[in-house]
């Protein structure tokens, strides 16, 4: 019989007294979420798992400094988020993602189950492949390739209002099938190549 806590008090005493069923419980419960959340800021899914193995491991061998007011979703969310930035600096690899990006994937991540975002995906997949040929093109050479406004601009002989013109249509277009969750899916979806940045 599978052990379950009803809040995160009692799953937190679970774990400091080495209760093995508490962080059983807890890898069940997160373990694909944050792997989901990993995935969409790494775009690496072999780093993503091992950030997130990271994590809970360093969780049960420190199981003794949590504390009995700890959010257990917010210290875990932030956790992958901080190894994360930890892995990149190893590498010397550092980005900074755009803090907006970054909190609508969290809204994402912890407001969906797996099926839910699977079928929000499709649906950005599939508003995407029926926007008009150009526009979808556009938005494809910003968000999947990563291009600025200019270089678009340029590589299509077109306006830089042109570009911005069919930016704009492709995120309303989003935004009406979507609404709010619009960025967070994008960036499940395109990760990194969504305004990031490197530090200098």
């Amino acid at each position: 019989m599978k052990a379950t806590f009803l809040n995160d008090l009692d799953l937190i005493i679970a774990l400091k007294t080495g209760d093995t069923n508490g962080y059983t419980f807890l890898v069940n419960l997160y373990h694909k979420k944050l792997c989901t959340y990993a995935l969409g800021l790494t775009n690496d899914p072999d780093l993503a798992e091992d950030i997130v193995q990271n994590v809970f491991m360093s969780i049960w061998k420190n199981r003794f400094k949590l504390k009995e007011e700890f959010v257990i979703k917010g210290y875990l969310y932030k956790s992958v988020y901080n190894e994360f930035i930890d892995q990149y600096r190893k590498n010397k690899k550092v980005l900074v993602l755009d803090k907006k990006y970054i909190d609508a994937l969290t809204y994402i991540v912890e407001e969906e189950d797996e099926n839910s975002l699977e079928r929000l995906m499709k649906i950005v997949k599939k508003e995407i492949e029926n926007l008009p040929p150009k526009c979808k093109q556009t938005f494809l050479l910003s968000k999947e390739e990563g291009l600025t406004n200019i270089e678009i601009a340029e590589h299509l002989n077109v306006s830089i209002k042109s570009v911005e013109a069919h930016i704009t249509k492709a995120f309303c277009t989003l935004r009406t099938a979507l609404g709010d969750k619009t960025e967070g899916i994008l960036f499940l979806l395109f990760g990194r190549s969504l305004k990031a940045k490197p530090i200098k």
